[in-house]
């Protein structure tokens, strides 16, 4: 029932006035994450990915998406909160109330009346003066990679349009009000055409409200909006990254009428860093490891996201070994804590004297094929293959 259903935007995780880059940026990346193919088996994440991908049908066509910023999931069910009149069906994909399918296609709101009332003579279809809500708005953030990683605050500064307070947003000088309307008489439309066929438009003078101002607020101009620079302190999660969104509520735009104010999404941007890379909540580096320490085992001592440590070097360790460390990730709130791998780049050393030098080949020199298994191994596939190559050769 579309009762139980949640609300397209939450289920991809972006605000009401997301942008199609927006939203189809949203969807590849929990598709991809939710793919039946990647989670063979898994129920959760196939029902999770039958949701994001109905989600993006609807949000990502212009006229579902307005049909559902109009009535919400009832704009494709079986008509609107289960009230009474007929549905069509196969209209939007599941049947919908014909009346709200003329009423979307006329451009009319539910407000009060039938839409053929309103097509044929009706009054307003919605009440223009009612308290309306202050828009979301979006703003990017740069971060570094350890506030990323750890958490941190910032402090930002925006420019927002504010709910005017010498007229609370209703527009008129305190003390005034509105008046009726003399082009439309009230009704918020006036009537074009002749004849049998008549049309009708929103009020040029009054924008559908039905009533003008009398005194225009001094301050906001009758906008019932000002804008402002606001500070705004910000807390930052340990574990984030590129594309995270935090929410603050209430520190949107301002609303009309008395409305309350939108919501402020914050995006998040995280600079690389020149050491530590990151898998999910994970920390991937290569770590240079002298080759005499890999040849005969040792200690070296390893940078973490959370401080120095020790790390034992069996002898023998090749180049590119992994080490874990398991606990040395990033910790998050919800998910726990990963683990840091370890790459290891054995080193050479560089600048050598001829004294040095000499010493170093008198310590190789005790140092036989039997050694160096990885050479031996080459060879003996590299034999074989020649072996293959001269048989050919003679047929």
């Amino acid at each position: 029932m579309s009762a139980q259903k949640r609300d397209y935007y939450e289920v991809l995780g972006i605000a009401k006035g997301a942008s199609a880059d927006e939203i189809k940026k949203a969807y590849r990346k929990m598709a991809i994450q939710y793919h039946p193919d990647k989670n063979p088996g898994d129920k959760a994440s196939e029902e999770k990915f039958k949701e994001v991908s109905e989600a993006y049908e609807v949000l990502s066509d212009d006229s579902k998406r307005q049909q559902y910023d109009q009535f919400g999931h009832a704009a494709f069910g079986a008509g609107r909160g289960g009230g009474g009149g007929g549905s069509y069906g196969g209209f939007g994909g599941g049947g919908i109330d014909l009346e709200e399918a003329l009423r979307t296609f006329m451009g009319a709101s539910g407000g009060g009346g039938s839409i053929f009332e309103n097509f044929f003579g009706g009054g307003r279809s919605h009440n223009p003066n009612a308290p309306q809500e202050g828009a979301d708005l979006r703003f990017d953030l740069e971060i570094d990679f350890e506030e990323a990683v750890l958490g941190s605050s910032r402090e930002i500064r925006i420019n927002v349009n504010e709910t005017c307070e010498r007229c609370k947003g209703a527009g008129s000088e305190p003390g005034s009000g509105r008046k009726t309307c003399a082009t439309c008489r009230g009704a918020g439309q006036v009537v074009g055409g002749g004849g049998f066929i008549q049309f009708r438009q929103t009020c040029p003078t009054c924008r559908g409200a039905g009533q003008v101002i009398e005194k225009p607020c001094t301050t906001c101009h009758g906008q019932g909006l000002v804008k402002n620079k606001r500070t705004i302190d910000v807390k930052i999660p340990s574990g984030v990254e590129t594309g995270s969104r935090l929410r603050i509520a209430g520190k949107g735009e301002g609303g009309l009428r008395g409305g309350p104010p939108g919501d402020l999404y914050i995006v998040l941007h995280v600079r690389e860093h020149e050491f530590f890379k990151r898998n999910d909540l994970d920390i991937v580096c290569e770590v240079p490891v002298p080759f005499y320490i890999a040849a005969l085992g040792g200690e070296v001592h390893v940078p973490t996201i959370h401080g120095g440590a020790e790390l034992k070097i069996p002898a023998g360790t090749e180049n590119g070994k992994v080490f874990r460390m398991k606990g040395k990730g990033i910790t998050s709130p919800r998910y726990g804590t990963g683990d840091q791998h370890i790459i290891v780049q054995i080193e050479i050393p560089q600048g050598l004297s001829g004294k040095e030098k000499k010493k170093l080949e008198e310590a190789v020199d005790v140092l036989t094929e039997k050694h160096f298994p990885l050479t031996q191994k080459m060879l003996k596939a590299a034999e074989k293959f020649y072996e293959h190559k001269r048989a050919l050769e003679k047929e």
